[in-house]
């Protein structure tokens, strides 16, 4: 499909940032722990920090800069300023592992990295491995906060917390000296166009090393404009506040909330730690709340939190769901406290976040909705023949989102995207007669059980109809006799659940395959930081254990 990627409106999402800016520079852009920057005070930030890239360190366009920051205003700031120096964005997981860093850091090439101070302790020792890193640049929580405030909370954190590990980094520079030198030197635009690179998205691969996703700007500058041609009728422009618990490392949170709702000058609050109950719901509590973006997990556990039934959701226009499936009994629950229904969505890193979404006014749970504008989907077969509407097969998308590449794997790149731009997502599907579609399972999470398919979520949504489980997995292990069976992990909230119960409630809702072999109880499943289910955990425990029983 051809189609001009950046419809027009931007040459880069520099460009889109500078121009948002410039026309809602008195309103309220970002608050992050209790303060707030308007548009104009962002641009002035992130202008500095993008001079100090250009005048204090020998960085070049095309560089690429390693953000590692959980929800704080620090990260807009560094984010729109890297990309207005011209460098390449590789956003990193606050939770990720001295491995994981060294590898996202040799395979990348990134010559910069922006660490918050707790995290900095691990960067010390990832960079042993990472001699081409010459600019580490560490911020304290609280640095962009008043002068008062900033020295509590950075305080806290060091000396009451203990959140803030020894760590030594000869060379390093505090952020809010390099915002000084900044100051001291002019910004010079740079040259940006929609086929340069913005963002290398880090994503799992099948060998277990992440992926960096190639992103454009127009790449970003399309899906923003796509999503905002999806939600016209029901956002208003400069009027609405979206709250936004999901790390911004992930694609779907940054490009919601750093693209489509900052290009429509939307006032975004950002949650810094979702898993603190108390000062989440704080926050809540304190403004007129029209947007949330959530998954399925975030907002299983806000609605069943007790403090959830006594906010105000009068002003409540829009809820999505991403990342991972929305199950029903969730969406159920949050229509019913909230009044409204949730708007789930689909996309990849590879797409540069969203393909399709529910629209508001025709939403269909268990859907995610009908493809964005200039975005074609099709069903395939195993041998890559088209199949019709109401088929199962793997999921294909084509459009201007669709990412450029994998970062130095031509051979990977080539298994997944076509040369006419056709993107394998490896996600089971079916296209309804309507139009809508419906996710089935990932491809590689099918379950063989003599010889039929079982897919996870759909015995997971059963289970999850159940009132004494809270939430639960289901993953296939090795069976001798008839290929794989099915073993579930549940969490549930109440102790004299039985696995017989259980078994005896899936028998009357399941065929007898589908039925599990095994259950689990846990306190907890294991999830990434956006709340995503980490099914390969599952998978290596249950292996394991049964290596010993044998």
């Amino acid at each position: 499909m051809q189609v001009d990627e950046n419809f027009g409106r931007y040459e880069s999402m520099a460009e889109l940032f500078e121009q948002t800016c410039k026309k809602y520079r008195d309103k309220f852009a970002f608050t992050g722990l209790g303060t707030t920057l308007t548009f104009k005070e962002l641009e002035f930030l992130s202008k500095r920090f993008a001079s100090y890239l250009q005048n204090s360190t020998d960085l070049q366009k095309g560089d690429r800069i390693v953000i590692q920051l959980p929800n704080i205003l620090q990260f807009p700031v560094v984010f729109f300023g890297s990309l207005r120096a011209g460098l390449v964005v590789v956003t990193a997981n606050p939770s990720a592992s001295v491995k994981e860093l060294e590898h996202q850091f040799k395979d990348s090439g990134a010559r910069a990295v922006v660490v918050l101070a707790n995290n900095a302790q691990k960067i010390e020792q990832a960079l042993k491995k990472s001699s081409q890193v010459g600019t580490v640049i560490v911020t304290e929580s609280g640095d962009l906060l008043p002068r008062v405030k900033r020295l509590l909370v950075n305080n806290f954190e060091k000396y009451l917390k203990k959140a803030v590990p020894a760590y030594s980094i000869p060379g390093s520079l505090k952020l809010l000296k390099a915002l000084s030198l900044g100051a001291r030197r002019p910004f010079r635009r740079v040259d940006l166009k929609v086929d340069s690179l913005a963002a290398l998205q880090y994503t799992g691969g099948t060998t277990g090393l992440s992926r960096g996703v190639m992103l454009t700007h127009g790449n970003l500058l399309a899906n923003v404009t796509q999503v905002k041609m999806a939600l016209s009728a029901d956002i208003e422009d400069s009027k609405e506040i979206v709250v936004n618990p999901l790390p911004l490392f992930h694609i779907y949170p940054l490009m919601m909330t750093l693209g489509v709702f900052l290009e429509m000058g939307c006032h975004t609050v950002l949650i810094a730690d979702p898993n603190n109950t108390d000062g989440f719901f704080r926050e809540l509590s304190k403004w007129k709340v029209s947007v949330i973006l959530g998954v399925d997990s975030v907002l299983d556990k806000l609605s069943h939190h007790e403090l959830f039934r006594h906010l105000d959701f009068s002003a409540l226009k829009l809820t999505t769901a991403g990342g991972s499936a929305l199950l029903i009994p969730t969406a159920r629950r949050w229509r019913k406290l909230t009044g409204g229904d949730v708007t789930e969505g689909y996309g990849l890193s590879e797409t540069s976040a969203v393909v399709s979404i529910n629209p508001v006014n025709g939403i269909q749970m268990g859907t995610v909705g009908i493809p964005l504008a200039y975005t074609e989907i099709k069903i395939v077969d195993e041998e890559e023949n088209t199949l019709s509407h109401g088929e199962v097969g793997e999921l294909c998308v084509r459009g201007p989102q669709v990412m450029k590449g994998y970062w130095g794997r031509p051979e990977e790149t080539k298994l997944v995207l076509s040369d006419d731009r056709w993107l394998k997502t490896g996600d089971i599907a079916m296209i309804q007669n309507d139009g809508y579609l419906r996710i089935i399972d990932r491809k590689n999470d099918m379950i063989m059980v003599a010889g039929f398919k079982v897919f996870p979520k759909e015995v997971e949504e059963i289970l999850c109809g159940h009132p004494q489980i809270q939430e639960c997995a289901a993953i296939g292990l090795s069976d001798p006799d008839f290929g794989q069976h099915i073993k579930i992990f549940v969490v549930s909230n109440d102790e004299e659940l039985t696995e017989e119960l259980l078994r005896e409630y899936c028998r009357e809702r399941l065929t007898a395959y589908k039925v599990p072999k095994y259950i689990e109880f846990l306190p907890s499943l294991p999830k990434s930081n956006i709340g995503k289910l980490l099914r390969r955990e599952l998978l290596e425990t249950a292996s394991k254990s049964e290596v010993r029983a044998a």
